[in-house]
């Protein structure tokens, strides 16, 4: 079966799903909060199933959560061409981070139920579990299981703020399947989403062709004092944690402008002990993470980085404890996946670049097992996880088109 120009996807029935998935944990700023295996995650999975459902779906979920939508094909016996994203947010999101790429999925699924079209292989739309990692601290959490890169049990054992486990988060919303949640035999993964920067917007660009993505580097950082009276302590006295993670900060911030304009190193997390404004901190808890597109940078990163903060805590008399909890190299999508994207972009006649992914996306750990790759759509000013985060309802049905256009094209080959 040719790949036809009338093969179309319907952007406004596309936006209305949109729409609608963002009433799901909706924000009095416009965002959405759905944080992972909370009653709000469940709700927009039930939405998600239930969608699935009506369009002769046979969904499925693995003992992650992560859910399957099936579409069979022609051929039983060919490997499925995989797509999708995510449903989770952080807890002051936007409508289209990760939502996009699943339900842009959806719409191509209703759109070849509406053409009447049965493609050779099967089709499985993908929505991964815990892409944000904002709960439990380890991002892009299912896919890695998925793709063993993380050891279940391991990550099942991982407690929130509230002490509550992964594994009692997943129990508690009936999100775990009986499927075994390890990769299996796919044809291709293909990955919808906002570019979550302001290069296509700045460039005039309609879609992103993404090559690959930047290697990274998590630490988790513990870094204990001596809790001690603000008032009658003096300088020499003192065991400050909160002072010292304030100088390893502002340590990641260096080593990220090292690097230039293509370094990266945030602290996005601080937990301060005991948190009274009248007592010196004897305990602070952070994470600190590096990306680069090259994977010699963060090498160095591993390197330097644990010396210099050991360093700064010598100095100041602070124990610190450093953990790199997560790794990953960077990631080169499969050269024939990208090239159907590249030849939908030409032969819809969509404006487009070719560029690596500055985020981490669910995409990086399933590329070493299936061949893959990703597209992007602009997002105003670049924004994301932010409630502010916005992209028009042509860019919408751009991106979607594209997913269309490749997926027909994977399956049908």
């Amino acid at each position: 079966m040719n790949r036809d120009s009338n093969y179309r996807i319907d952007g406004k029935r596309l936006w209305g799903a949109l729409m609608a998935m963002a009433e799901i944990g909706a924000t009095p700023k416009g965002g959405v909060n759905r944080v992972t295996l909370t009653e709000v995650d469940r709700a927009g999975r039930a939405r998600f199933a239930e969608w699935c459902g009506a369009l002769g779906l046979s969904v499925r979920a693995d003992s992650m959560g992560n859910m399957f939508a099936r579409r069979e094909g022609r051929d039983p016996a060919r490997k499925p061409v995989l797509f999708g994203s995510h449903l989770d947010s952080q807890p002051t999101g936007g409508k289209f981070d990760g939502a996009l790429g699943v339900i842009a999925g959806l719409e191509v699924m209703r759109a070849l139920n509406e053409l009447g079209i049965v493609t050779e292989a099967p089709l499985e739309l993908v929505n991964w579990t815990d892409e944000e990692g904002c709960r439990f601290g380890r991002a892009m959490m299912g896919s890695a299981v998925w793709a063993g890169v993380h050891d279940e049990q391991t990550i099942k054992a991982l407690r929130d703020a509230d002490g509550v486990s992964v594994g009692e988060a997943l129990t508690g919303i009936g999100a775990a399947g009986s499927a075994p949640a390890r990769a299996f035999a796919a044809d291709a993964y293909f990955e919808l989403h906002i570019e979550q920067g302001p290069i296509l917007e700045r460039e005039a660009k309609t879609i992103g062709i993404v090559t690959g993505a930047q290697a990274q580097i998590w630490f988790d950082a513990v870094l204990r004092g001596r809790e001690s009276h603000a008032g009658t302590t003096p300088p020499d006295a003192r065991r400050d944690a909160l002072a010292g993670a304030a100088e390893i900060i502002l340590l990641v911030e260096a080593t990220m402008r090292e690097r230039g304009d293509a370094g990266r190193g945030t602290v996005g997390r601080l937990t301060v002990h005991p948190n009274s404004p009248n007592v010196i901190p004897g305990e602070v808890r952070f994470a600190a993470e590096f990306r680069h597109p090259d994977d010699a940078a963060i090498t160095t990163v591993a390197s330097r980085f644990p010396e210099q903060a050991a360093a700064i805590a010598q100095a100041r008399g602070l124990d610190l404890s450093l953990t790199p909890v997560f790794r990953v190299a960077a990631t080169e999508f499969d050269p024939g996946c990208v090239a159907l994207v590249r030849d939908a972009c030409a032969r819809l006649g969509y404006p487009a670049r070719e560029m690596v992914s500055g985020a981490g996306h669910d995409a990086v750990h399933v590329a070493p097992r299936v061949p893959t790759a990703m597209i992007f759509t602009p997002c105003k000013d670049g924004l994301s996880h932010n409630e502010a985060e916005s992209i028009t309802e042509a860019e919408a049905a751009a991106g979607a088109q594209v997913l269309l256009d490749v997926v027909l094209a994977r399956a049908n080959r």
